[in-house]
């Protein structure tokens, strides 16, 4: 039935009402002849709404006028009808044709590039890989090795351990498995020393295996070894083993802040405008003429890409500039008050990097005569042993 309707709509369909008494025998005997119906609904007991096959309409009406009924026509519509209705309007027929010819060649290129799976590697420097390797926007699909790319990519980055490349309509869909960064893991049966992995004084120090090379309260560098993956025998020559044990430091953070005596605080008024533009592959169109109307702003950019369909993305972006009104506060700083805005800096950059327990925190203040310099001290106990594998 589907296909039929189908059928209909390619060679033009009637919307009728069938007004006599005996409608359904009309019915009937269309049936009886192959004459098809569909969406058929009775407004009086005399009359019934429905839709017929253009073709078929002529044979209808002679078997209505047999059951005394009559057929008014309400409306036409398919394809024939369409056609006819703009034969004369060339230019609608032209630009149509236009835009269906357009549309087809530019399928044929990749107008946007889509990165996922990336958590720690920006996208912006996926896709200049991707550009420089031979994925670029416009690029001709026919013309995109993406094997040939993705093996590129591989062999220069150590980030990534999995990268695939699909063409979907317009959309070049990138996806990616980042590489774990893990250390060197040193199996149980290698021979290994534990060193300090950073400088520090050693608090605690004990071995359950290997010969201590340093004791409690000594100053220690990066890559000195602390506990030796060896055992001398005071009888016996030197045995190699897996050296394992706790070393834990009291290990010195620094962090500097300048706190300039005058300050210029930016602050937002709450105001904003918004101006647009449209950019066409690499050519833009401003729909505005005039610079912003604030005297002080911070400008953010926004910009979405035209798509047909879910894949189909056209050469043509929209861009969102907007800008938001700022105020310049004049700020002046007494030593006081630039201690504790220096520390307060200070402390936000050194709370990302320790992993330990502080045990003593200094803060000095020194007058640069523009600015003061206000530096923060932690001193942290922390594990700073690691192991590294013995090369024989």
């Amino acid at each position: 039935m589907l296909f039929k309707i189908l059928l209909n709509f390619i060679f033009g369909y009637l919307n009728v009402t069938v007004e006599g008494y005996y409608i359904e025998r009309f019915i009937n005997t269309c049936m009886s002849r192959g004459i098809f119906f569909w969406r058929m609904k009775r407004t009086k007991s005399s009359i019934m709404n429905m839709k017929i096959g253009a073709s078929e309409f002529k044979e209808a009406v002679k078997i209505a006028k047999k059951h005394g009924c009559r057929i008014k026509i309400n409306g036409k519509h398919g394809l024939p009808f369409v056609m006819k209705k703009y034969k004369k309007r060339k230019i609608f027929v032209i630009l149509l044709l236009l835009v269906i010819i357009t549309i087809y060649i530019l399928s044929k290129f990749v107008w946007n590039i889509e990165v996922t799976g990336n958590n720690t590697i920006d996208t912006n420097e996926i896709i200049e890989a991707l550009n420089s390797d031979g994925l670029n926007i416009g690029e001709l699909k026919s013309k995109i090795n993406t094997e040939e790319i993705i093996n590129k990519i591989r062999y220069q980055r150590d980030d990534i351990a999995w990268i695939g490349i699909e063409l979907q309509g317009t959309n070049a869909i990138v996806k990616i498995v980042e590489a774990d960064s893990k250390p060197e893991i040193v199996d149980e049966n290698d021979y290994c020393n534990i060193v300090a992995s950073k400088d520090g004084i050693v608090q605690k120090i004990t071995a359950q295996n290997g010969t201590l090379m340093v004791t409690e309260g000594t100053e220690v560098k990066k890559g000195d070894i602390l506990i030796a993956g060896y055992m001398d025998g005071k009888y016996t020559d030197r045995n190699y083993v897996n050296a394992m044990g706790e070393v834990k430091a009291l290990v010195t953070y620094t962090e500097a802040e300048k706190i300039y005596k005058k300050e210029t605080k930016k602050e937002q008024t709450g105001n904003l405008e918004n101006k647009y533009s449209i950019k066409i592959n690499n050519f833009k169109i401003n729909f505005y003429k005039t610079l912003s109307k604030y005297e002080n702003y911070d400008t953010m950019y926004t910009s979405k890409k035209i798509k047909l369909f879910s894949n189909f993305y056209l050469p043509i972006e929209i861009i969102k500039t907007t800008n938001y009104e700022t105020t310049n506060t004049e700020i002046t700083y007494n030593e006081e008050q630039a201690k504790e805005e220096g520390k307060k800096r200070a402390e936000e950059k050194l709370n990302s990097l320790i992993a330990g327990d502080i045990s003593n925190k200094e803060v000095s203040i020194t007058d640069m005569g523009r600015y003061y310099n206000v530096e923060v001290t932690y001193q942290v106990i922390e594990e700073i042993g690691t192991k590294e594998k013995i090369v024989l």
